[in-house]
């Protein structure tokens, strides 16, 4: 996948309450755990030359679970990006936290326009977290804002990506991953998927590497990409 340029993988990085519960452990060491695999794969994915990542951090519909564990949540967000932004910086990846802000607490906004702030000269991937996110929600959003009946695809495009202060220009989605063996898009990046490949496997968030994410995409490289035409027959 090297050279691959504008090339955009998004994940759903699904099952790490399930691994912690299978060793007997508190789901919020499952998130623990699934944050050390956000930094592996976030450098293999650089090193494959992905142009942009977007990962599923936190859904709008996860403010449903216990208080403690969406504290758990957000608590190690916060800590993830005050630990990994100067590693992010130093290897060229740009972060953009996409969603919703105005229900996050203040502390955690700031830690996210920081990490913005000081990402945003980097040209080699753009990493984007997804957090309070609701791709309908994004969707109805923009439409609420759209001036006139007649947009184009790109018009509101625009206006999503001013919804989800989404900083830089991304692209459809590529190739959609989810862990954890369910297979649905669970309110994820509905607009940028519409032709996005889809790859699923049992395989739990924690438990997700390096040779994982090339056999996903090994696999997206063997399929045909027809978006809705008929490929012209060889003779």
């Amino acid at each position: 996948m090297s050279g691959a340029g504008n090339f955009h993988v998004a994940i759903i990085m699904d099952g790490n309450g399930r691994w912690a519960q299978l060793r007997g452990l508190p789901r919020s060491a499952g998130h623990v755990q699934g944050a050390k695999t956000v930094r592996r794969i976030v450098e293999a994915s650089a090193r494959a030359g992905i142009g942009t990542l977007t990962l599923y951090a936190f859904s709008s519909d996860n403010w449903g679970r216990p208080g403690q564990e969406v504290d758990s949540l957000l608590r190690l967000l916060q800590c993830y990006l005050a630990g990994e932004t100067r590693r992010c910086a130093r290897n060229g990846v740009r972060i953009n936290v996409i969603g919703r802000r105005d229900r996050l607490p203040s502390s955690l906004v700031r830690s996210i326009e920081h990490s913005e702030a000081l990402t945003e000269h980097c040209t080699r991937m753009q990493l984007r977290i997804a957090v309070d996110y609701s791709s309908k929600h994004s969707i109805l959003e923009a439409a609420r804002r759209a001036s006139c009946n007649q947009l184009s695809a790109q018009e509101f495009q625009d206006l999503l990506a001013q919804v989800d202060h989404s900083v830089a220009e991304s692209g459809p989605v590529d190739l959609l991953i989810r862990t954890g063996g369910e297979q649905r898009l669970s309110d994820f990046l509905l607009w940028d998927c519409a032709y996005a490949e889809l790859y699923f496997t049992d395989r739990l968030w924690p438990d997700f590497g390096e040779a994982e994410l090339d056999a996903a995409l090994e696999d997206f490289a063997s399929r045909q990409r027809r978006f809705g035409k008929v490929l012209a027959e060889t003779a």
